[in-house]
């Protein structure tokens, strides 16, 4: 497993790369010349941008205005399965990428860049995981999406946040004990909602980590009457005092539904620009992290979402490069757990 130090290099290296990719370096005259670009040429490939939450939301409009989608991981993948271009642009990190390869191995899978990854990705190497998994071999095996192909063909199970109680309640009724990998607040959040017998693998989101119960409060003494909306890779002193938990999708949902005016939101802040349009005339802050100066740690987004921009979707597009490819073998393996997710989900 990578050490905490590693990863916090590799951090430091990403976020220097992100500057280079902000649309929001661009002048105005500059970001429609680029966005007028990409509709043509997504016309032209027979492509279509899917792009997540997170990202910028010069991106995430782009999306919306040539008919292609926002969302989370899992239905970027199935709004790709369904729609008829020949060539998705998944604007996102790594393993979105690979999982829309994986349910669509018809279709040209081309990403921003290769480069953008995620710290639970890297932070559960297959090997390893293997390795782990060995030890236990009366367990079932329930990996969340953020993690590589050849994670997920070891497992039984892929889940997201949205669908992970669910599943986890399922396993649980059939006398299943669990190895949960690899956010281990997301596993610990789900082990006290279903009472689970659960191994956790010890992982975590370097955005989500960061926020603090302590910020939190003391914001809400400024604004009393905020509800606090929490993404469940918090920590559980966060997860505590959170007036709604769930998926990116569910927490737009909440922001909706929920009668407050104010709301503070532990998520990376990408999705500010959902929320904004489920919520016109609300307001969203967001929660404090506990890190100090200029990176990640004090800006709560993801440095490696934070890579995808207008220039390099359009560089995709123009020379077809940043493609993902999936062994055959290994995408077939690691369809098997994603399958059995989405069954389970139409059921």
């Amino acid at each position: 497993m990578l050490s905490k130090q590693d990863i916090d290099d590799r951090i430091l290296v990403q976020e220097h790369f992100a500057q280079e990719h902000l649309p929001s370096q661009m002048g105005s005259a500059e970001i429609e010349e680029y966005k007028e670009k990409i509709r043509r040429l997504l016309v032209e490939k027979d492509a279509c941008l899917v792009a997540h939450y997170y990202t910028d939301d010069l991106i995430q409009q782009l999306a919306d205005e040539t008919g292609g989608c926002v969302a989370d991981s899992l239905e970027m993948a199935r709004f790709g399965s369904r729609h008829p271009a020949s060539t998705l642009i998944v604007a996102g990190v790594r393993f979105m990428g690979e999982t829309a390869k994986i349910l669509n191995p018809e279709k040209r899978i081309l990403m921003p860049t290769l480069e953008a990854t995620c710290s639970l990705d890297i932070g559960c190497p297959a090997d390893e995981f293997a390795a782990f998994c060995d030890q236990y071999p009366d367990h079932e095996v329930v990996v969340y999406a953020n993690t590589s192909a050849a994670v997920k063909a070891r497992a039984d199970w892929v889940v997201t946040s949205s669908i992970a109680l669910k599943v986890v309640e399922h396993l649980v009724d059939q006398g299943k004990k669990i190895i949960w990998a690899p956010d281990k607040h997301l596993g610990e959040y789900v082990r006290k909602e279903t009472g689970a017998d659960m191994i956790l693998w010890d992982g975590s989101c370097i955005v989500h980590e960061e926020f603090k119960a302590k910020g939190i409060l003391d914001l809400k003494q400024v604004y009393p009457d905020a509800a606090v909306l929490v993404h469940p890779e918090s920590p559980d002193a966060v997860v505590q005092i959170a007036d709604a938990v769930g998926s990116t999708s569910q927490l737009i949902k909440a922001a909706h539904d929920l009668p407050n005016e104010t709301f503070i939101v532990a998520t990376d802040r990408g999705i500010f620009y959902k929320m904004q349009q489920a919520a016109p005339g609300k307001r969203f802050l967001e929660a404090p992290t506990g890190g100090s100066g200029a990176t990640c740690r004090s800006c709560a987004h993801c440095p490696w979402m934070a890579m995808n921009g207008l220039d390099n979707i359009l560089a995709a597009l123009e020379n077809g490069t940043d493609e993902i490819l999936v062994d055959d073998d290994l995408r077939e393996r690691a369809l098997k757990p994603l399958q059995r997710m989405l069954d389970f989900s139409a059921d």
